[in-house]
């Protein structure tokens, strides 16, 4: 029985590693999109987060920081 023990300890560390992985190929994956916006109409981004400020979807502190990000600030 210990041995079993062991392996799913053994076991359960591969599947956090493997996790841990995966979330670090995706933020990999991600960070070049965050450098697009300049090849992005920007004032046409803001426009449509702005939409969704207007409509409620969009906090205050959720628009300004969006904002912030597609200026680069």
């Amino acid at each position: 029985m210990r041995g079993r023990g062991i392996a799913l300890v053994a076991g359960a560390r591969m599947g956090q590693a493997r996790a841990e992985q995966a979330a670090a190929q995706q933020a990999a994956q991600q960070a070049p999109q965050a450098a697009a916006p300049a090849s992005t109409d920007t004032a046409a981004e803001i426009q449509k987060l702005a939409d969704l400020h207007a409509s409620g979807a969009l906090t205050d502190e959720e628009f300004a920081a969006m904002k912030k990000k597609l200026l680069g600030l």
